[in-house]
């Protein structure tokens, strides 16, 4: 682990190769687990203003979820999520033609409907950010479904802070990432 500004960052990120497979996992980090994804406070307010404008990409199942539990839910420990569909796929999951999972905010906004991608913590995935007083922990998070995705990366030669790029310049600035490349560099 290492330190850069207020994040404390694992080592992983730097040393574990990553890609998304889809064609592979078919999208089951959006319909595995028992979880919705983590959301901060402030996308909580973004998720209630954009949903109208995300409602028509959703699913039947997407649009029952989300109207009976909110845009978000918040867990007995007090966490911020997306809702789920009878406990298994986020609420916001659409399946393309091969049956692959995929975000309705993204494609809202791929369609240039919304202004905002995704939750931040989705766009990350694999890399996952604990946020303390201090400081936040950014780490690795190391996933039977995403065996492929570990292949995939290391076959293209892509670590997995190569390839969160936008996402970690989204959520700490570009400033932090040119001080992780050099980081990296050094390894």
């Amino acid at each position: 682990m290492f330190q850069l500004g207020k994040t404390i960052v694992s080592d992983d990120v730097i040393k574990k190769d990553f890609v998304c497979n889809l064609s592979a996992c078919k999208g089951a980090c959006c319909v595995d687990g028992d979880a919705g994804a983590p959301l901060d406070k402030d996308e909580t307010a973004i998720l209630d203003e954009i949903y109208p404008k995300v409602k028509p990409f959703l699913r039947k199942e997407g649009i029952e979820a989300i109207e009976a539990q909110g845009t978000y839910i918040t867990t007995e420990d007090g966490e911020l999520e997306t809702p789920l569909i009878n406990n298994a796929d986020c609420a916001y999951v659409i399946f393309d033609e091969n049956e692959v999972a995929l975000c309705a905010i993204e494609e809202a906004y791929n369609q240039g409907e919304v202004s905002w991608k995704k939750p931040v913590s989705c766009h990350l995935y694999p890399v996952r950010v604990m946020d303390y007083t201090e400081f936040s922990a950014v780490n690795y998070h190391k996933w039977q479904i995403c065996d492929d995705a570990c292949e995939l990366g290391k076959e293209l030669q892509v670590p997995v802070y190569k390839f969160v790029k936008e996402a970690l310049i989204r959520k700490f600035g570009e400033d932090w990432y040119m001080e992780l490349e050099k980081v990296a560099e050094t390894f």
